[in-house]
């Protein structure tokens, strides 16, 4: 009689343990034993609800649903504060992240992104950056500079046909940064025929004398260059 009844009273008491297990299962597990952050969590669908601060992020296998408590939703993501519960929800189909539901970060292959949106081919008067998926306002000229100075291997001066060069900048339509915009320049020859310090004229002749200033004669109080006459 007494292993009967201790069978019944052992069973008993396992039957009493199974809804505070199950209690347990509710508050401390779900979904890959992982309940962290959460208020409300069951075995069955992960957190419901979270602690203040935290999204609830809910991954979807199909037909069945697991919620998870993060600080930060994961890429495709973007978060969303509510009075009762902050969640985590998709965004656009054509964005990779962003920032909310109307503005993309990053768009998916075979899209470009421009002004926060995802578009299959950039609008006009803008151009596609393939490194990163990016519409990129076009860059505006300036007017041409004034030219150089013509030189000849780094000199002004000298007889020899030297370069002189003339610039034009380009800048982004409506933005100050203009660092992926070239600047445009243009060289052309130019004749330099002017000496340089301590050397001959160029223009003068191989063996013709340098002409020497004349002295000037002495005139009389006449002014007309002749000789006074002797006087009588």
């Amino acid at each position: 009689m007494r292993a009967p009844l201790c069978l019944l009273l052992f069973v008993a008491h396992a039957v009493d343990m199974l809804p505070l297990n199950r209690r347990k299962k509710q508050v401390g597990t779900g979904p890959g034993g992982n309940c962290t952050g959460c208020v409300i969590c069951s075995e069955e669908n992960g957190c419901s609800t979270c602690q203040q601060r935290l999204f609830l992020f809910i991954r979807r296998e199909g037909i069945r649903q697991y919620g998870k408590c993060v600080h930060d939703c994961p890429p495709g993501y973007f978060g969303v504060r509510g009075q009762e519960v902050n969640r985590c929800k998709k965004c656009g189909a054509t964005c990779e992240s962003c920032f909310s539901q109307d503005f993309c970060i990053q768009c998916k292959r075979r899209f470009y992104l421009y002004k926060g949106k995802c578009l299959p081919t950039c609008p006009p008067g803008t151009a596609a950056q393939q490194s990163t998926r990016e519409c990129q306002d076009e860059c505006e000229l300036s007017p041409w500079g004034s030219w150089s100075p013509c030189t000849h291997n780094g000199k002004t001066c000298g007889s020899a046909w030297g370069l002189e060069t003339r610039v034009r900048e380009a800048g982004r339509a409506g933005r100050e940064e203009a660092a992926t915009c070239q600047v445009l320049s243009e060289s052309r020859k130019c004749p330099i025929r002017r000496p340089c310090p301590g050397e001959r004229n160029p223009n003068r002749k191989k063996g013709q004398r340098e002409r020497r200033p004349r002295k000037d004669r002495k005139l009389d109080g006449r002014g007309d260059g002749r000789p006074r006459p002797a006087p009588t």
